[in-house]
């Protein structure tokens, strides 16, 4: 008789728990708009959940500690004119956050410590570039103040935030709507999907695609796709009969993935969480009221499946804290902030450990809040891996550092000082499209304005009817 050997995992036992009710915040509108992105962004320090808002778009942000019922006059952030579709926290100050929306801008915000009194209305820089509405974020892992968006016009553009400038601009190589995008550990290279059904791995520095897989899923319904800690790909997809998958691809033979996992037939879009530390990907569907997780290993069938958080409600997003957020005395491996429709409650994954020390094995040292690089650094071509902390003594988060914006005179295209880049087609042109989008950003605002007097000429006319029928 051959014995049946059990694969050695610690990570096997991994459970997941709802937070006691202490521990939720309450009375909170989460946002309606159909959209695919995770409606909550999480750090050590703040809570971010995009709210619904007549007039506008706007999130609302409170501190970790502030559980319990939100007041209905809590302060929100709200400068833009249409909904908010994506918040994204910077990983290198907890103190800052980016969020993108219909209006087609992205604005930069730096909450303050304290609760404030009134609505938080002013960012600290607005970009400006695209040409519809913006829906994806995401902040470069390891460069000070390197911000990526997606819009629905097709194109992809990292910013500069430090001095609101446009740093690179990738608009002719997705062909229809961009689903996702993820940088792999060190910025050096993205994975994008597209409703053309095609995977992408992408060198923005360069503007080649490096790497593309087309019909990595047979479905029609969204694909996303993650890089893990060792540069394959995850994806997340539909059959042609409408069953999620799971596929972990190798870059260097992108014709068949390296496992493929089949799980159950919904039409919820699987939003992947992936933990570089512990090798582990955790798949929430929005509207499921699970949470399944798998192991990610160098051996074959190289994707295991773990367990499945299960629970009543279903979801109507997700954050997930940066392991420096984590209670390691508790052996936390991953948290989660559930959105449902009028709360958000946290889901704490757990290994049982007998001992309460320190647990070398579970918590390896993880990217901290220092960047490695600046902003010129990388675009000039450097690559660096992220600066790791150790989580032994815990996570203090820093002191709040403010975050300045340096305007570069935009009408100067004297190359800028130290090593030059290679010369690029966008390079050539780079005056006459900053010309361009002044004239277009003036032609905005004067058009805003004259929307502006408008409104205040119908109140005045409304306020003089009022007086005479008083009279």
């Amino acid at each position: 008789m051959s014995r049946r050997v059990v694969r050695q995992s610690k990570f096997r036992h991994v459970f997941g728990q709802a937070g006691k009710a202490e521990q939720t915040y309450e009375d909170i509108r989460v946002s309606k708009v159909t959209w695919d992105s995770s409606f909550c962004a999480v750090n050590p320090k703040f809570l971010a959940i995009i709210v619904e808002a007549g007039g506008g778009g706007a999130f609302i942000v409170l501190p970790l500690a502030k559980t319990g019922r939100v007041d209905k006059n809590h302060p929100t952030v709200n400068g833009h004119t249409a909904p908010v579709l994506d918040i994204d926290w910077c990983p290198h100050n907890d103190s800052v956050i980016a969020s993108a929306s219909e209006d087609t801008t992205i604005m930069v915000w730096q909450i303050p410590d304290y609760t404030p009194v009134r609505n938080i209305t002013e960012p600290i820089v607005t970009l400006e570039g695209h040409s519809k509405r913006v829906g994806i974020l995401s902040w470069h892992p390891t460069a000070r103040n390197v911000l990526l968006s997606a819009g629905g016009d097709n194109v992809i553009i990292i910013w500069n935030v430090g001095t609101g400038e446009m740093l690179l601009s990738l608009d002719d190589m997705h062909p229809d709507v961009i689903h996702s995008v993820c940088w792999n550990a060190n910025g050096s290279l993205l994975s994008t999907t597209c409703k053309d059904k095609t995977l992408r791995v992408i060198d923005p520095r360069k503007g080649q695609v490096v790497a593309e897989r087309a019909r990595p899923h047979e479905g029609a319904r969204p694909m996303r796709a993650i890089f893990t800690a060792n540069g394959k790909l995850l994806s997340t997809g539909f059959s042609r009969m409408s069953e999620r998958q799971l596929a972990l691809w190798d870059l260097n033979n992108f014709e068949e993935p390296m496992a493929l996992q089949e799980m159950d037939t919904s039409n919820g879009v699987l939003l992947p969480f992936y933990d570089p530390d512990s090798s582990i990907v955790y798949l929430c569907g929005k509207g499921d009221s699970s949470i399944r997780y798998f192991e990610i290993t160098d051996e074959p069938p190289f994707v295991h499946y773990l367990n499945t958080f299960s629970s009543k409600e279903p979801q109507r997003g997700m954050g997930f804290m940066p392991k420096r957020g984590l209670d390691v005395s508790k052996c936390e491996i991953a948290r989660f902030y559930k959105l449902h429709e009028r709360k958000c409650e946290p889901v704490i994954m757990t290994v049982p450990r007998k001992s309460d020390l320190f647990q070398d094995d579970l918590y390896p040292d993880t990217p901290g809040p220092e960047p490695a690089l600046e902003a010129d650094e990388w675009l000039a071509g450097q690559d660096a891996d992220p600066v790791l902390i150790s989580l032994r003594d815990g996570y203090v988060p820093p002191k709040s550092r403010e975050l300045r914006v340096t305007k570069r005179n935009i009408l100067d295209v004297r190359p800028p000082a130290g090593p030059r880049r290679s010369q690029s087609a966008s390079d050539t042109s780079f005056s006459q499209q900053t010309l361009e989008a002044l004239l277009e950003e003036i032609k905005s605002l004067r058009e805003r304005v004259q929307a502006q007097e408008e409104r205040i000429t119908a109140l005045e006319n409304m306020l003089c009817e009022f007086v005479e029928d008083t009279d």
